[in-house]
Formats: C-alpha cells, sequence, structure tokens
C-alpha cells in the first residue's frame, strides 16, 4: 500500500467481486513521476560507468608499461567499481518504483463478497492506515469450531479412513443443516481450554452460512446401522454395572445389564442387553424391584420409553 490520492472506486458495496477485479485505482501521477527519474538516473549512472570502465582498462594498460603509479591506477579502478555499484542501486531504485506504481491498483486477492466501502473516491489512503473495504469469501465457507482433547484420538482415527462429514445445524429448524467437510485440525491443545481447534469447509453454493454467523456444528465420525438406542434417563448405574429396567410381556420389570456405547444427544447406544422393541422404564426406577408390576404411561412430552432401532453418529 501506498500514500496517495482515491481517484476511483470500481465496485458498489454488497457486490460480489471475483479474485483480480479491479477495487481501487489511486493517483498514479507522482508514482509515474518516479519510475522516470529513477530511470533517467539510472541512463546516466549507465554512461558513467561504462566511461569509468574504459578509463580503468587504459590505466591497467599503463600501469602494466610503467607509465602511471600504482596509486593512480586503484583510484581509476575504484571510481569504476564505485560507478557499477552505483548502476546496481538505481536498477533497485527503478524496481521499488514500478512496485509503487503498481500499488495504484487494487485488485481483489480473492473470490467474495465486498462489505462496506470505507474510503471514497477524493479520500487520501495512507499506508498501513484503515482499511478500504473487508472482502469475506462466501462460497466456499469455513465454520471453525472445538473439541474436547480426549476425543481428539477418536477424530484422528476415523479420519485415516476418509473425510470426516460435517453439519452446521441453524436456530430455525425449518432450515436444512448446511453439509461440509472436516478440513482442518490445530497443530496445538489450548492447555487454558483442554480444546482444540478445527474448521469445517462448506461449499455454500446456497448461501445459507454467512461470514460471522453462530451455527450448531456436528462432527460424524462413524455411522452405527441398526444400532439400538435408549434415552440417557433410562440408564442406572448399580453395582454390576449399568442397567436398565425392562418391562416383560405380563407387564413386570426386569432389571438388565447393559453395555454402553456411544451417546447422541438424549440417546445412548446399547451394544449388549437390549434387543430391538423392547420397552426400558425411564421415570420412577428407585420404586421398582425385579417382578415389580409396571403400569406404563407416556405423558405429553415424555421421552419414549421403547428402545429403537436407528442409525445412530457419534
Amino acid at each position: 500500500m501506498v500514500t496517495a490520492q482515491v481517484m476511483s472506486v470500481h465496485f458498489t458495496q454488497g457486490q460480489d467481486v471475483k479474485k483480480g477485479q479491479l477495487l481501487f485505482t489511486l493517483d498514479p501521477r507522482t508514482f509515474q513521476a518516479d519510475l522516470a527519474k529513477a530511470q533517467g538516473q539510472l541512463a546516466k549512472d549507465v554512461a558513467a560507468a561504462a566511461n569509468a570502465q574504459v578509463q580503468a582498462k587504459r590505466y591497467a594498460a599503463l600501469f602494466k608499461e610503467g607509465v602511471v603509479a600504482r596509486e593512480q591506477f586503484d583510484q581509476v579502478q575504484s571510481s569504476a567499481d564505485q560507478m557499477a555499484a552505483a548502476v546496481d542501486a538505481d536498477k533497485a531504485a527503478v524496481e521499488s518504483a514500478k512496485v509503487n506504481l503498481q500499488y495504484t491498483k487494487i485488485y481483489s486477492p480473492i473470490n467474495g463478497r465486498t462489505g462496506d466501502v470505507m474510503i471514497k473516491a477524493g479520500n487520501l489512503v495512507k499506508a498501513n492506515d484503515l482499511p478500504l473495504v473487508v472482502l469475506n469469501q462466501v462460497e466456499p465457507i469455513y465454520a471453525s469450531f472445538s473439541i474436547p482433547e480426549r476425543n481428539l484420538a477418536d477424530v484422528k482415527k476415523y479420519m485415516r479412513a476418509g473425510s470426516l462429514k460435517v453439519q452446521a445445524a441453524f436456530n430455525d429448524p425449518g432450515l436444512e443443516p448446511a453439509k461440509g467437510k472436516l478440513d482442518f485440525i490445530n497443530n496445538t491443545v489450548d492447555p487454558a481450554t483442554g480444546t482444540i481447534q478445527m474448521k469445517a469447509v462448506f461449499p455454500n453454493t446456497d448461501r445459507k452460512l454467512w461470514p460471522g454467523q453462530f451455527v450448531n456444528v456436528t462432527l460424524t465420525l462413524t455411522t452405527l446401522p441398526n444400532a439400538v438406542v435408549v434415552p440417557s434417563q433410562a440408564v442406572q448405574a448399580g453395582q454390576q454395572g449399568n442397567y436398565v429396567f425392562v418391562i416383560k410381556s405380563d407387564k413386570t420389570a426386569e432389571p438388565r445389564n447393559v453395555s454402553l456405547g456411544a451417546q447422541y444427544g438424549n440417546a445412548l447406544v446399547v451394544k449388549s442387553g437390549l434387543a430391538p422393541g423392547e420397552t426400558v422404564v425411564v421415570d420412577g426406577q428407585s420404586r421398582l424391584a425385579a417382578g415389580t408390576k409396571v403400569d406404563a404411561r407416556i405423558s405429553d412430552g415424555a421421552p419414549q420409553a421403547s428402545s429403537e432401532t436407528a442409525e445412530t453418529n457419534r
């Protein structure tokens, strides 16, 4: 960025722009003059360096013949070396002037959407001053989230089998979640929170996601087909491990030890101990014992008491 006056703004705020699209034009006249000056100085020093080199060769021959003293030859050769160095410095100055001139045309570095235009035509802008405009990439878009470090090993394990699916759910239940995939795992765990940052990428061709928006992210590690699940409140902890009360066909309760798997929301996967379709008790377990008669009732809003066959995601 250079210090110059804004000549033109080539877009409107809120407009989609393409990578390489011209956004701003700054007044180039000062930089064109600097370039012409640097090029003129280069031409002058090139001519002087060529003459100094000819002089150095002449004095070198005279020195070999013993016509001139060593001191005179050294002075002429030193002058030639200085002029050669001056030419190199002039070339660098010309390149610097060309770079500064290029900065008078500002192009979009990405495909994105423009925000509020901070600078108008006629304003003077300075290097490292206020931003001219904020560009945000919308297609694709990234969602940043964190997971507990204890889950990192599972993530890395399932990543070896392929890309991991990610869904971004909205506060509006009527909106279909956006679908993407895990794209980035940070290289360090945050010691203050015990979490590690990750990023998911979404194609976002429908523009459901917006920069800065809050969404609920679900990272799917694997899918368990035909898994038996029960509400978490149905599971009790006993001396022999986890168990549930199953209602048998004769309406009596039977405690059943179960082996649990993953939890998804309010549902727990049961690896063993239950069969699909069996009914479990989710409330009032403290009043039950083996063989107790049960009058099963489901009130409005109560969780389902039956174990279900479903596909469960982790």
